[in-house]
């Protein structure tokens, strides 16, 4: 499957970096679908954290795309970038690319929209700190 408005270089903040693994792989033997959105969710749970200055619960996700594969070996890193403040949610565009581990090519793999929501200590939403 191919994405032609997909960018040609990451946009947004790095969050997080990892390398897909043969223990993550779906039976065609390309990485999990549901590996892709949980290190999609902890990429942009660290940018809400970091927005937010707060604990944070993901509350939804809005939309996810799948791009292309992953597979075994990839080095997946995960941008984030900020689209929204509400006054308890942050709404975060996170974006997957993978350095292919045969040849060293970068593809834009996934993206989605997270919704986050800022909590207090008993796990009550609370205002997004603002600066």
């Amino acid at each position: 499957m191919s994405d032609s408005s997909a960018p040609s270089q990451p946009q947004g903040e790095l969050v997080i970096r990892t390398i897909a693994m043969p223990a993550d792989t779906n039976s065609n033997g390309d990485m999990f679908g549901g590996w892709m959105v949980s290190q999609m969710d902890l990429g942009g749970a660290i940018y809400a954290r970091n927005v937010s200055r707060s604990r944070i619960t993901t509350v939804a996700i809005d939309a996810m795309t799948f791009i292309h594969p992953v597979y075994v070996g990839d080095i997946v890193s995960c941008h984030a970038a900020l689209l929204k403040v509400g006054r308890t949610s942050i709404r975060i565009e996170v974006e997957a690319w993978a350095q292919r581990a045969k040849g060293g090519e970068h593809v834009h793999v996934t993206k989605g929209t997270f919704t986050y929501v800022a909590i207090d200590d008993a796990g009550r939403p609370q205002p997004v700190h603002r600066t």
